[in-house]
């Protein structure tokens, strides 16, 4: 049963709270399997996981970095794939006590040692989502040190774990003629699974197994949000049975795949109503391609646009006051104004103010867009991404070192050395501002929107319609991730098998069926998609899960927000660091936003880092610093509180 928090206060006040107990939001902080008082199931199986036992005397040392390491350690019983479903652990060598057998060494815990602000029993794990795309990620199979220094100086666990990605595929580890499952939601079954064996194995390893930081990039970002909010979901038991993953430890105790922390960059995720934030965002006020006056696809745009605003109205987000952000409808059936745009508009405007007050002028902007992360953990896959992006990209503009890191607003230099380092970006030449004021003159050239007020060194912009079409206009065609061919990487994410590619999105094949006939008649309308969406959303999975439940589950908000049935049956991460750049065509300007206006609603959360970032885009944007340093601030920061 799913309810509203208001809804909830209002029934526990007329003393309903009894039968409420399955819509309460979760209050738990994710436990290691020791701090479970619960009693042992007699007939639990004790010794079932005894060969996912991390072997102690395997571990691997990088004597110049100080670092142990252990590679390809698989973290279920009966993997789908050999080259996914494993991972890698990096370990601080201050944290073990070591003696050498052979090529190896045999580790203790060292309880003393301190690195950073923490010690062997404080440590947090640190776990790296290393796609921007949900492409499957490989488990290491060679080490490099390369961008793991700052993770290990600060004290953290660093654990690099492959998963399943957006689409079904061979095993080339193993070379079976047999296909293996991809798509929802493996990407997130598989990565629980991997938490669930790092609480497994709490005592043989120097941390504390209940502070799991998951990180992530567009669409791992979005990955790293339904990790955030699913904890101990019991939707994905099935899939975590069907690939041995661990439910209890040697004592018989449950073992929890919660997680304690999330942080995303431009999270790409909330996949039923995407297409219909995207229209009402960006594409509704595009007039070319796909949205040109005449085709059908104009006027799907238009009507998913119409359909989110309807959508928002039903979801009960709340503002800080914890009054209700709506949208108001016009004569045209338009949603474009409302509490819900101007808590948008409020976003943009406060991260306009931020970065002119932050800003040394003269200020470069160089337009950039990241395709993927590069984490460190998988040297092979660092030198694979550099090797495409050599072959891609002029050798002036080339990035040195794939470390993942983003350019850092307000200072030019910072920015020219940061772009270097961002494997897999597009960008083109910069353009430099003198002064606040010609910035600002420029963006005003054709009509004025955007008020700079120098005394104040603050920042408005008009509306929200005019801030989107100069600076955050639609990039991508109608309907971009539920495309009409199929053609989109989220339709790969809902393929099933061979079917590599599906529809899904329910609000689209709703629109169709509604206005078919208005649609036929545009001379570009395609006969076959009269069908072809209702035909897919009745398609099942390889364990019988319908379209409705996997888009679901690759949607953080189904488990935080009362309009949906998940509300309350999950373990939710107390920590959430949420950053985007504003000038983003990738995606929703509300995906974001959204996630964190329910957030900060949800009983039990502890914290909402949600930063909007003037002048980057799809990247992993920041306003000053790195994002390493900053993420490895911001878990520090977490474990202190």
């Amino acid at each position: 049963m799913g309810c509203t928090r208001r809804e909830f206060l209002a029934l526990a006040s007329a003393g309903t709270v009894a039968g409420l107990a399955g819509c309460v939001p979760s209050r738990q902080t994710p436990q290691t399997p020791s701090d479970d008082t619960s009693s042992p199931d007699p007939s639990v199986d004790l010794s079932e996981f005894e060969s996912l036992a991390l072997d102690a005397s395997a571990w691997r040392y990088d004597e110049d970095n100080d670092v142990y390491y252990q590679l390809g350690l698989t973290y279920c019983l009966s993997p789908a794939t050999d080259t996914y479903e494993s991972l890698a652990v990096f370990v601080p060598g201050a944290y073990f006590s070591a003696e050498k057998n052979g090529d190896t060494y045999t580790c203790t815990v060292n309880d003393k040692a301190v690195v950073g602000a923490f010690t062997a029993a404080t440590a947090p794990v640190l776990m790296p989502i290393n796609t921007g795309s949900l492409a499957a990620q490989s488990s290491p199979t060679s080490y490099a040190f390369d961008g793991l220094g700052p993770y290990m100086d600060a004290g953290c666990v660093y654990v690099y774990a492959g998963f399943r990605g957006r689409s079904a595929g061979y095993d080339t580890a193993s070379g079976s003629d047999e296909l293996f499952p991809g798509g929802s939601p493996w990407p997130v079954v598989d990565l629980k699974a991997a938490v669930r064996y790092l609480r497994y194995n709490a005592s043989r390893l120097p941390c504390d197994a209940s502070r799991v930081f998951v990180f992530g990039f567009g669409g791992g970002g979005g990955a790293s949000a339904v990790l955030g909010a699913s904890g101990d979901s019991e939707l994905f038991e099935p899939y975590l049975t069907s690939i041995g993953a661990i439910t209890h430890d040697a004592e018989g105790a449950a073992v929890s795949d919660a997680i304690a922390g999330s942080a995303s960059w431009c999270p790409v995720t909330s996949f039923d109503t995407a297409d219909a934030a995207y229209e009402w965002c960006q594409g509704q006020y595009a007039t070319d391609g796909t949205r040109a006056e005449g085709s059908w696809t104009r006027l799907l745009s238009q009507d998913l646009a119409a359909a989110y605003g309807a959508w928002v109205n039903e979801m009960d987000l709340r503002d800080a006051d914890d009054a209700q952000l709506t949208l108001d409808e016009t004569e045209t059936g338009v949603y474009a104004q409302g509490s819900y745009a101007d808590a948008l508009l409020d976003c943009v405007n406060e991260a306009a103010t931020t970065f002119v007050q932050g800003t040394a002028f003269p200020y470069a902007y160089t337009p950039q867009r990241l395709e993927d992360p590069t984490f460190p953990g998988d040297p092979n896959l660092a030198a694979t991404r550099e090797a495409d992006v050599a072959s891609s990209t002029p050798a002036s503009e080339a990035p040195a070192d794939g470390t993942g890191e983003a350019p850092a607003t307000g200072d030019a230099t910072a920015q020219e050395d940061a772009s270097k380092t961002l494997a897999g970006v597009a960008q083109v030449q910069s353009t430099i501002y003198d002064s606040a004021q010609s910035y600002f003159a420029a963006l005003n050239a054709d009509s004025w929107w955007i008020n700079y007020n120098h005394r104040s060194m603050s920042v408005t912009v008009s509306s929200l319609r005019d801030f989107v079409t100069r600076m955050r206009p639609a990039a991508q065609p109608a309907s971009p991730f539920d495309l009409p061919d199929r053609s989109s990487r989220v339709n790969q994410l809902f393929g099933i098998g061979e079917e590599s590619t599906l529809h899904f999105d329910a609000i689209a094949a709703g629109l169709i069926d509604a206005n078919l006939d208005t649609y036929a008649a545009c001379a570009d309308w395609p006969a076959e998609e009269e069908v072809a969406w209702q035909e897919d959303l009745e398609k099942v999975d390889a364990l019988e899960t319908d379209m409705a439940t996997r888009v679901s589950l690759m949607n953080p908000l189904f488990w935080l927000s009362g309009h949906y049935d998940g509300y309350g049956q999950a373990s939710v991460a107390p920590h959430w660091r949420i950053n985007e750049g504003l000038f983003d065509t990738d995606a929703p300007l509300c995906t974001a936003a959204n996630i964190v206006f329910a957030l900060r609603k949800y009983d039990g959360v502890a914290s909402v880092s949600h930063t909007p970032v003037w002048g980057q885009g799809h990247v992993l944007a920041e306003r000053s610093g790195s994002a390493t340093s900053n993420l490895i601030s911001w878990v520090t920061s977490c474990c202190s509180a």
